[in-house]
């Protein structure tokens, strides 16, 4: 078998033909032969080089739809000023990333699923705890340098994680635009008042983009089912 010059295009494809069919026939449906049938050609020999089972492509669908694992490495080796400048710069670059994911419609609905399906709603606490504790050595270097008020850098890294991906989330706490909006105001509130000013104006702008872009997708896609089920 020839070797693959684009590994990295192939795991894209697996995941997003895998998250496609787990939102139309159902997790459990879903068999690894149905997933090579709809990879264009792709052997299962190829699914199997990359994943060991679609237990491993779940658990890579809520990591990609999270936060991707490189803007954290880039913003390690970055020369920064202190630990708040070099929180922002991984959230600022995940952020940037996360609008323009090949697959974010599909993450949309998926989070969709999240109150009805138990084992999604487990993968994505299980993402969510792993990037807090990528944010938790750059908060404690901010709490040592003194740009980040003194405290437990692992709780305030976790409570940042449970009210940006959890509270924030439509699908989980339904909420419109208006009130998305109005949380994520509350959020950057809240992280003032605990010394953690992590929301700044291009902060900002670039977290109202993705919420922006959350919300419309929400409520598009609520729209869709809604209009499933009348039919």
């Amino acid at each position: 078998m020839p070797r693959n010059k684009y590994p990295e295009e192939t795991v894209a494809k697996i995941i997003e033909t895998s998250l496609r069919l787990f939102l139309e026939k159902g997790y459990e449906q879903t068999t690894i032969l149905d997933i090579v049938a709809n990879l264009g050609g792709l052997t299962r020999g190829a699914f199997y080089h990359h994943f060991k089972s679609k237990e491993e492509v779940l658990e890579a669908i809520f990591s990609n739809e999270t936060f991707s694992n490189k803007s954290f490495e880039n913003a390690k080796k970055a020369k920064v000023a202190n630990g708040l400048e070099r929180t922002k710069l991984a959230l600022k670059g995940a952020l940037a990333e996360n609008i323009d994911t090949d697959y974010r419609k599909y993450a949309t609905q998926l989070s969709m699923s999240l109150m009805s399906n138990p084992r999604f709603f487990a993968e994505k606490l299980k993402g969510d705890t792993e990037v807090a504790k990528m944010l938790e050595p750059f908060i404690a270097e901010g709490m040592a340098d003194g740009s980040i008020k003194a405290g437990n850098p692992k709780l305030l890294s976790e409570l940042f994680m449970l009210l940006c991906n959890m509270w924030l989330v439509p699908a989980i706490f339904p909420s419109t635009a208006e009130e998305t909006y109005e949380k994520g105001e509350l959020v950057a509130e809240i992280f003032d008042s605990l010394g953690f000013p992590i929301l700044d104006d291009e902060m900002g702008e670039i977290f109202g983009a993705v919420m922006e872009t959350v919300v419309k997708e929400t409520l598009d896609a609520t729209h869709v089912r809604n209009h499933t089920h009348e039919t």
